[in-house]
């Protein structure tokens, strides 16, 4: 999820400091989860993200990577296909999380004086329907909108790899070995 820049996250929140919605997008495709479920650590019987074998060891397409885009938002047309899938995705999660008729966004003098974003607030009546509108719920629940809403992401992401015969039907075991390929190429390069 985006966070404003004045949030101040604990120990166990992985936090990447990106501010463009391509690499959010890559990072929220079929192809970045795959790889951090098989690299990632666990906790108890829960998978754990770790950056160092989810983050610094995944492929991402050339010319997308957080070194080339460093400097400046990644461009080009699968960058932005990347990047109008993301926001899509994004939107309609917040609306589902936050609906207009449930929340009311507010923010005090003091929380503007210092820079806060403004926050959400349940109005009088939906404080406990509110209180279930998390992102795990959603995905637990997984409704067709947003399955189709990562489908799209999933192909946007799946053109800036060049693999124009992906579907998602595609096993996960094919995505893994594609995405290992390129890892181990860059890796030979570099090496």
């Amino acid at each position: 999820a985006w966070m404003c820049s004045p949030t101040v996250p604990d120990k166990n929140l992985t936090v990447i400091a990106r501010a463009d919605d391509t690499t959010f997008g890559i990072l929220h495709s079929h192809f970045h989860e795959l790889w951090s479920l098989r690299l990632g650590t666990s906790l108890e019987d829960r998978p754990r993200y770790t950056p160092t074998t989810c983050f610094e060891t995944f492929p991402f397409p050339e010319h997308l990577t957080p070194r080339d885009t460093a400097q400046t938002a990644p461009t080009g047309p699968l960058a932005e296909r990347i990047g109008s899938a993301a926001r899509r995705l994004d939107e309609l999660r917040e609306n589902w999380l936050n609906p207009a008729e449930w929340v009311d966004w507010v923010i005090t003098p003091e929380e503007e004086k210092a820079g806060f974003p403004k926050r959400p607030v349940a109005k009088p009546g939906h404080e406990a329907d509110l209180k279930k509108r998390t992102l795990t719920n959603l995905y637990n629940a997984r409704p067709a909108w947003l399955a189709l809403a990562h489908q799209e992401l999933d192909h946007a992401v799946a053109a800036a790899y060049g693999w124009s015969d992906y579907t998602p039907a595609m096993p996960d075991e094919e995505i893994l070995r594609r995405l290992l390929a390129l890892n181990l190429q860059r890796s030979a390069a570099v090496g």
